[in-house]
């Protein structure tokens, strides 16, 4: 194999690994739902793409053809991860889960709980229009 290959599969392999060490050290160690969510969905989704990657790299070396079942993954998990990281931010702020104390701009949280959808009344002329 070729050694700037190995080279920059390596890279990446340790990268991501460094990434996804990082993201699971910060699910652990953060105090509160809303900072915990952070940790996961940034810091392990560039490291799982960076491991996979590597993956596309290397079988694709081994194979003679680009690998697309790794990049249809990373695809999946660059658009999944942030989309569950919302819904599970959402719930949890209209289960009125707590903040840290050293949360800043309290009051958006609370003028978030209070809205409500639109009525299907005034969805309804929406469309119209």
């Amino acid at each position: 194999m070729n050694f700037w290959l190995e080279l920059t599969v390596s890279a990446l392999l340790m990268i991501g690994g460094i990434f996804v060490l990082v993201g699971s050290i910060g699910l652990f160690r953060l105090k509160d739902a809303y900072t915990r969510l952070h940790a996961p969905t940034k810091a392990t989704t560039v490291g799982l793409g960076g491991i996979l990657l590597s993956s596309v790299i290397y079988m694709s070396y081994l194979q003679g053809y680009v690998n697309v079942h790794a990049l249809l993954i990373t695809l999946f998990l660059v658009i999944t991860a942030p989309v569950t990281a919302h819904i599970l931010a959402k719930v949890a702020m209209h289960h009125k889960v707590k903040t840290m104390e050293s949360t800043q701009n309290e009051g958006l949280v609370d003028k978030a709980r209070e809205q409500k959808p639109a009525d299907d009344e005034a969805s309804s002329k929406n469309k119209g229009k």
